[in-house]
């Protein structure tokens, strides 16, 4: 997010999509959108996240749960920015920058075929490695100050600290899910 709000599509479409909390039955329909009539009970048309993105930034978060057959259309999304909605002849393009983060090993799920190849080094432009906070407990002082500025912003406060005793318990903290 901190990337789209800094980028020239900042007034543009943020989307997040949690590849791995879409049925993959309907994850097509949910990127490209669809037809009229394309499946039963189908009884108008929807633009795709894709469509209601364009000019702006989708967020692919765990994108290695992504099935082998929506890799494949999604890989030629990337590689030139159309795509047909589900049930139409007609190719939709548009200007959609993909940012994607996955807890998985992306390289080895390469290595053992369950991700493409291909789509993986498409999406590996730049790559951002952020080890989860237990490995860097150096920078929970950092975090707690940006905290404390924003409930004073919010709340209109002005707390200056927090007590040592808790910020021995944060540090202390396994931070098994991350911050």
């Amino acid at each position: 997010e901190y990337i789209h709000r800094r980028s020239q599509r900042t007034g543009r479409a943020f989307t997040i999509v949690d590849c791995s909390a879409i049925a993959e039955t309907v994850f097509e329909s949910e990127l490209f959108g669809h037809e009229r009539g394309a499946f039963t009970g189908c009884i108008g048309r929807r633009y795709g996240l894709f469509e209601q993105t364009d000019g702006g930034t989708l967020f692919l978060d765990e994108v290695g749960e992504l099935s082998p057959a929506i890799q494949v259309k999604f890989l030629r999304v990337l590689q030139n920015g159309c795509f047909e909605p589900v049930g139409s002849d007609r190719t939709t393009c548009v200007d959609v920058r993909i940012i994607s983060a996955t807890n998985s090993r992306l390289d080895r799920k390469t290595k053992e075929g369950r991700f493409r190849q291909d789509l993986y080094y498409r999406l590996k432009v730049v790559d951002l490695h952020l080890p989860p906070l237990r490995e860097r407990k150096a920078d929970i002082p950092e975090f707690v100050g940006l905290f404390v500025r924003e409930i004073n912003s919010q709340r209109g406060l002005n707390i200056t600290d927090i007590t040592p005793r808790a910020m021995a318990a944060l540090s202390s903290y396994d931070w098994p899910g991350n911050i």
